[in-house]
């Protein structure tokens, strides 16, 4: 796809221009190189390096345009690194060490190096607005050269015929002869380098409005008029040059990393790898939060960055303004660059197989004498703590505050030394208990082996007597109650025509009915990816679930097409059912029933509108039903393994739906598949404490933080009624509320082989919601 060319000329073209079309957008950042990189412009896109160990190019432009032009970009080199001028690219090759540069303009991504410089080695590379500069070694063998190449584009970046070199007369200075630099960045008609004794030198035809620098700097990035980097000291913000470009940084806190939009920076935070942005627009409102980042480029309006739970690219605008749509591909990118030698103190060597979960691959470097070398993460998010240091082939690690276990996270997980205690006296209890059991075991071994085969013999001949009924023996004693006839509907679609009857979808209307995948448009997220709200041409509104990038990695076509057969047989009035899906240009993307109500968890603990008690019984029967169906209906039977208030949600008429589930693994023996069923039954029980006090299953705002552990002992000593909840009327009748807390400690059994199927935790749900009724 053709690019426009490059909006800026003369001095006085682009005053006119400013006066004529004040709308227009200007880039103004550049940054310095790294994985990631965007070129500026009005026709800007970004690339980044790909995490499969290839180090090949991945490229996208605005509306995701360009990156479906593989034969264009298959014609790039590996890199190594990347850094982005105004309309085009530039980068050191991975097998080379040579300087290569080219935009979407250039046929077949042609390489716009001048030729007197095309085998020269690199071991850095900076562009800016129309010039590049390079500092002089042997990328793969660190040799220090120090001198710095620079040359310049014309003011108009055409194809590569047209593109013309200006002499670098410009950018020669004889204060940089001689010196050794770190790294470089470059800027509009002027480049900085961080010296490797000490200092920043600037130089260029517009350097001396910049002024002097701040001191000593580890790493720079460089706006249209100013210059931002990190003190070596401490890692804090240190700018200067036009101050209307980067406002007021943040004070105290130490940053990573740098990338500089229009007239705002951006930085990795060192603690706990969020982003933060300043300067004179507002960013800050945009950044998604709750991700750590490894690598960030911004370009005008738009940031993209590495997640590092995942190395998935993300993509957000400024605040206050319309950002172009820069939806990224679904790859995973490299959250640093390659180099030699070991890792700096404070630094860890990056192993990929513990993110992709892939063994094989450990580096994401095409050579094996390279690494990437990440800072250390400090902190962890709320909710968490730090459960081991980084050491130098990891990073910390951090683990949910629901499972600490010792006295080095209570203060951060702010629990109570009395907790911790009576946590670890039930442990001891449950192993005394356990032992009894054992040691009995073994003195009666031959007798519970003849009781076992009578019992056995006996359930045989009851389960014959009372086949088709839907309550076991567990409801022993009580009115059986037959099975809902809803539990048993299910499609006539037949599996091995299900995929060629459900609709299928194109990508293009998926894009339009979610306005692109926006942001504003999510529903949430889940294991599978992404969920979107959507509205199709009909104007029937539907959910969809676009796949992450770790997701298609890891099932082929013909898992996902077996998947499919299986979901969309699954046919139920509490299951969120699939309507269709798509698997266009790599994409997958499943639609689903929209329930316009939410998720039970916004209603008890969010902003939505409370439920009573009536809603809640029925919603608890119904939830089940749904559980029950995956369990026991579907064929094959299915595990959720996520159970909890976030995936149970509310159609049109109030009615529970499970959503967010997965399939059983067809390797999986019927005892681990039996397991999982009980695991399934034991976050159910979590869910009723919280349907029955409105508290959430962690909060660590109250001690004990976690609700099993709060609840479990006030109903056991006959004190139900203290944990239903207050904000709710109650009723006149509250034995089914007492009656909901006995099935929820039944399913929280500390011993998995003694807790109720979801058939059984039906029946007596059902049971109680009738007598409720004159609740």
């Amino acid at each position: 796809m053709p690019i426009q060319r490059c909006l800026f000329g003369s001095p006085i073209f682009i005053l006119l221009l400013l006066l004529l079309l004040p709308w227009l957008p200007f880039a103004f950042g550049y940054g310095s190189a790294g994985p990631i990189a965007a070129a500026f412009g009005e026709e800007g896109f970004f690339c980044a390096i790909d995490a499969s160990g290839k180090q090949d190019i991945i490229c996208w432009d605005k509306e995701n345009k360009s990156s479906s032009s593989a034969a264009y970009f298959n014609s790039l080199p590996a890199m190594v690194s990347l850094s982005g001028g105004e309309g085009f690219m530039c980068g050191i090759t991975s097998n080379a060490s040579k300087a290569y540069c080219w935009n979407l303009e250039a046929n077949s991504g042609a390489d716009l190096v001048p030729e007197a410089y095309q085998g020269t080695y690199y071991l850095q590379m900076a562009a800016g607005k129309d010039h590049v500069c390079g500092i002089r070694g042997d990328y793969f063998s660190k040799t220090e050269v120090g001198s710095v190449d620079c040359w310049q584009y014309s003011q108009e970046m055409g194809t590569s015929s047209n593109v013309n070199i200006v002499s670098n007369s410009l950018f020669r200075d004889a204060s940089i002869d001689g010196l050794v630099f770190r790294t470089i960045v470059s800027g509009e008609g002027f480049s900085c380098g961080v010296v490797k004794d000490g200092g920043v030198i600037c130089w260029g035809p517009k350097s001396g409005k910049l002024g002097l620098s701040p001191g000593d700097l580890k790493s720079l990035a460089a706006g249209r008029q100013s210059v931002c980097g990190l003190a070596t000291l401490n890692g804090e913000v240190k700018c200067w040059g036009e101050a209307a470009e980067f406002g007021s940084p943040s004070v105290g806190t130490r940053f990573m990393s740098l990338s500089v939009g229009a007239k705002h920076y951006c930085g990795i935070r060192e603690d706990d790898h969020s982003v933060e942005c300043w300067g004179s627009i507002d960013s800050s409102s945009s950044v998604p939060m709750g991700s750590g980042f490894l690598a960030i480029a911004s370009s005008d309006f738009t940031t993209c960055g590495v997640r590092e739970v995942d190395l998935v690219l993300d993509c957000w605008g400024v605040h206050g303004q319309s950002p172009p749509d820069y939806s990224p591909p679904l790859q995973l990118c490299s959250p640093g660059v390659c180099a030699l030698g070991s890792c700096a103190s404070g630094k860890f060597a990056f192993n990929a197989s513990g993110v992709l979960n892939e063994p094989g691959l450990t580096s994401l470097c095409a050579r094996k004498d390279l690494q990437i070398c990440l800072p250390c993460g400090t902190n962890c998010s709320e909710g968490y703590f730090a459960s081991s240091v980084c050491t130098e082939n990891a990073d910390r690690v951090c683990t949910a505050c629901s499972l600490c276990q010792n006295r080095s996270c209570l203060d951060i997980c702010k629990i109570s030394s009395s907790s911790l205690s009576g946590i670890r006296d039930q442990e001891r209890q449950e192993f005394i208990r356990k032992l009894v059991v054992i040691i009995g075991s073994l003195v009666s071994g031959s007798l519970l082996i003849l009781i076992c085969w009578f019992i056995f013999t006996r359930i045989i001949g009851t389960k014959n007597q009372e086949k088709g009924r839907s309550c076991c023996n567990f409801c022993a004693g009580k009115q059986v109650v037959e099975a809902d006839p809803e539990t048993n509907s299910q499609t006539s679609l037949s599996v091995s025509t299900c995929i060629t009857t459900t609709q299928v979808f194109r990508l293009s209307e998926l894009k339009d009915a979610t306005h692109g995948f926006k942001e504003y448009n999510e529903l949430g997220r889940g294991n599978f990816g992404f969920v979107y709200k959507a509205v199709l041409t009909d104007g029937s509104q539907v959910a969809v679930k676009r796949a992450n990038a770790a997701t298609i990695i890891h099932t082929n076509t013909k898992e996902f097409e077996a998947e499919l057969e299986i979901l969309c047989n699954i046919r139920h009035s509490n299951i969120v059912n699939l309507l269709g899906y798509c698997a266009e240009m790599g994409e997958r993307l499943l639609v689903y029933e929209y329930m316009p109500h939410g998720t039970l968890h916004d209603h008890l603990h969010g902003e939505l509108s409370p439920l009573d008690w009536n809603l809640r019984l029925k919603i608890s029967l119904q939830a089940a039903r749904g559980l029950e169906y995956l369990h026991k209906q579907a064929k094959p039977p299915i595990v959720h393994r996520n159970v909890r208030t976030s995936n149970i949600l509310l159609d049109a008429e109030w009615g529970a739906r499970i959503s967010d589930f997965g399939l059983l693994l067809s390797t999986a023996s019927d005892k681990d598949q039996h397991g999982d069923m009980e695991s399934d039954v034991y976050n159910f029980g979590i869910v009723l404490l919280e349907i029955l006090s409105g508290r959430k299953a962690y909060d660590r705002d109250c001690s004990p933080p976690g609700i099993v552990e709060w609840a479990l002992p006030v109903i056991r000593r006959g004190k139900a009624a203290a944990i239903i909840d207050k904000n709710v009327a109650l009723p006149r009748n509250v034995e089914p509320l007492l009656k909901l807390a006995e099935i929820a400690e039944l399913a929280l059994n500390e011993n998995p082989g003694q807790r109720p199927s979801m058939s059984e935790v039906v029946c007596l749900l059902d049971q109680t919601v009738k007598s409720g009724m004159t609740m």
